[in-house]
């Protein structure tokens, strides 16, 4: 996530970063998570720590807490001496904050809290830390077993396809606290104390970036007005109070982060810039001077950077290129590699990945990396799948990281990961806060238009270069993207197959599957209820409603916690005699975080487009009952397409029904 707090944590004096790393294993199921050290100066990492569970994270949402699958981001803290790093470790189903010593690698438990530490920051004196929980959570947890004998009312606290019972109350607050490292009790933290501590920011969104330095100098980027795209200032403040802003163009737009030089009144600022903000750019601005100088412009990924000594120290990807550490020189903009926690990818045969560039139909810019198979030549026509909806650095699997690029290309298929515009509401300056920019973009399906437009030209785009074999297109998707794919499917005779793991806007799932809080809010906004016979409204976005006339084979795997949404789809397309297959994973989230389902849903996917865009079938022995239920499922549909009326949606974008054989 742009902007966030950094992964990398430097030394006092700048030599050393420590840094949380984790590796999967799909056989044991299970993640190996450890913390190391990296010496700035030798590029050598050495790992002090292993041991604990995954850490995931989980956010606020319409008042209840709510578990997502992506894992935690675990930021490591070096004591104010140097002597010891303080970091985040979850064992036997609570998460507490563990104290290493930075030479030997000696751990050891320093808090002991009843329920999940969130947040520690170090006393100036290095004796002990200030840390915060939300001890309200075990009063609640008693009303929860109390409440229970006599059965749950059901309200805002539900959200059925999550849970049976209510979720936590996620406005119950952090409360501080100070551990002693040499033995003492713990107590109440004081004022002072406790301001040293990250604010409860659980459900915010990501404050304007802010820094500084030892000489009193206040950096901050500040949003111009309330709305959530608009314009920032990027303005400092002197000692004395004095504002200073800087007017230049490149000090406006998306501005992710920003450090002062050690020792100088000299700011640094990453922005995200280009062509629907394609590419990562560092900046060195003195303030009064008029304009900041660009250091670095790549299309890759620079993000989580820390000053270290004379140097920022960021991680830093591209497209066929997983995280690495890398130095920056603040005065040249200079990079080089510190350490690759992924040597084996320079092993591994890439294709061609080439950055493309258009616009909708809307005029709104749209970016997406197209790759290619490796060997693959001028000429040949490719069956394409698109992936939706970020393409940043390393192209992984795309947003939900379930649909994977590279092993797609690597099996003859071209890809174009593709990146979701800014919302339509911004042309016509409705942005003026993230509520009126959910309401104006729904009127019309207007949004939902904008990214369907987006997506078929970049799909034509791939086309025209003569890469993509336009009968052999597949489509995916995960949350947004997968209402993507679905208003995609339902708007478009482009896709030949479609994949999905997460499913679907209709009035059932919006008025009772995600429960009441979320009903209200999308009521709010313009969505109808669910008693509401609106056939005008729902042509353009309802699965079930054009059930009848969706051809496209469609795949769904979905987590055990969201696949209630998918139920009165799936049904639908069932009744209609549609290809679609479906899969539950247990104890999974919106984000699957397990390693062997992870790699369970890579391969399906991989088969499922073999199967309808290319032809092929694994001859895995274990997966035999898979292709039988596939092959019955091309039967049933090259038999229902004889059957089945011509039932066209009054939005569809033609007139002709969506069969093909």
């Amino acid at each position: 996530m742009f902007g966030g707090p950094p992964a990398l944590t430097a030394s006092p004096d700048g030599r050393s970063i420590a840094f949380v790393i984790a590796r999967g294993d799909p056989q044991a199921n299970s993640t190996c998570t450890g913390l190391a050290v990296l010496d700035v100066d030798s590029g050598r990492a050495r790992l002090l720590d292993r041991g604990g569970e995954i850490i995931l994270g989980f956010n606020e949402y319409r008042g209840r807490i709510w578990g997502i699958g992506f894992p935690a981001l675990m930021k490591p803290l070096w004591s104010p001496d140097g002597k010891k790093i303080a970091y985040l470790l979850r064992n036997s189903g609570t998460t507490q904050v563990w104290v290493v010593d930075a030479r030997t690698g000696e751990a050891r438990q320093v808090t002991k809290a009843r329920v999940d530490v969130e947040h520690f920051a170090w006393l100036p004196d290095s004796s002990g830390l200030a840390f915060s929980a939300r001890i309200g959570r075990l009063a609640e947890r008693q009303a929860f077993a109390a409440e229970a004998l006599r059965g749950f009312h059901y309200d805002d606290r539900f959200v059925p396809m999550y849970a049976s019972t209510p979720l936590p109350d996620a406005t119950i607050s952090l409360s501080p606290f100070v551990t002693d490292l040499g033995g003492g009790p713990t107590r109440s933290a004081s004022p002072q104390e406790a301001a040293s501590l990250p604010p409860d920011d659980l459900g915010q969104f990501l404050p304007p970036a802010r820094a500084r330095n030892r000489q009193g100098w206040i950096a901050q980027s500040l949003p111009k007005t309330a709305d959530p795209f608009g314009p920032v200032d990027l303005r400092v403040t002197s000692p004395e109070g004095k504002s200073t802003r800087c007017a230049a163009p490149a000090c406006q737009g998306r501005l992710t982060d920003l450090w002062w030089i050690p020792g100088r009144s000299t700011l640094l600022f990453l922005r995200r810039e280009g062509w629907a903000n394609g590419y990562s750019a560092l900046y060195r601005w003195r303030p009064g001077q008029k304009r900041p100088r660009r250091l670095l412009r790549t299309v890759g990924l620079i993000d989580d950077c820390t000053p270290a000594g004379t140097r920022l120290v960021c991680l830093a990807e591209a497209a066929t290129k997983p995280a690495q550490i890398t130095s920056v020189d603040p005065a040249t903009g200079r990079q080089a590699v510190l350490f690759d926690p992924n040597p084996e990818f320079a092993q591994i045969r890439f294709g061609r990945v080439e950055r493309l560039e258009w616009k909708n139909a809307f005029g709104l810019e749209v970016r997406g990396d197209l790759a290619l198979p490796p060997g693959s030549r001028s000429g040949e026509r490719l069956p394409l799948i698109v992936t939706t909806y970020t393409s940043h650095g390393f192209l992984q699997g795309a947003t939900g990281d379930e649909f994977p690029i590279h092993a797609f290309a690597a099996r003859g298929f071209a890809v174009l990961s593709f990146n979701r515009p800014a919302p339509v509401s911004t042309i016509a300056g409705q942005a003026k806060d993230y509520d009126a920019t959910r309401k104006a973009d729904l009127q019309g399906w207007t949004e939902r238009r904008s990214v369907n437009s987006a997506v078929l030209a970049g799909v034509q785009r791939t086309i025209d270069l003569g890469i993509a074999d336009p009968q052999r297109i597949g489509i995916t998707g995960l949350s947004d993207g997968a209402t993507i794919v679905a208003f995609a499917l339902i708007n478009s005779n482009r896709f030949a197959a479609a994949a999905m793991s997460s499913c679907c806007l209709e009035p059932w799932s919006i008025g009772a599957t995600v429960g009441p809080a979320f009903a209200r809010l999308m009521h709010g906004d313009g969505w109808p209820l669910a008693t509401a016979d609106d056939r005008t409204f729902w042509s353009q976005g309802s699965v079930i409603q054009n059930a009848a006339r969706i051809d496209t084979p469609l795949l769904l795997q979905e987590a055990d916690r969201e696949y209630l949404m998918a139920l009165d789809s799936v049904a639908a397309l069932k009744e209609h005699g549609k290809p679609v297959d479906m899969y539950v994973f247990p104890d999974e989230y919106h984000n699957k975080w397990q390693p062997a389902h992870r790699l369970a849903v890579y391969e399906r996917h991989i088969d499922w487009f073999a199967f309808w865009l290319q032809g092929k079938i694994d001859p895995d022995p274990s997966k035999v009952e898979q292709y039988a239920r596939w092959r019955q499922l091309r039967e049933d549909r090259r038999y229902s397409t004889h059957l089945q009326p011509c039932a066209v949606s009054q939005a569809s974008t033609s007139a002709s029904c969506n069969i093909r054989r």
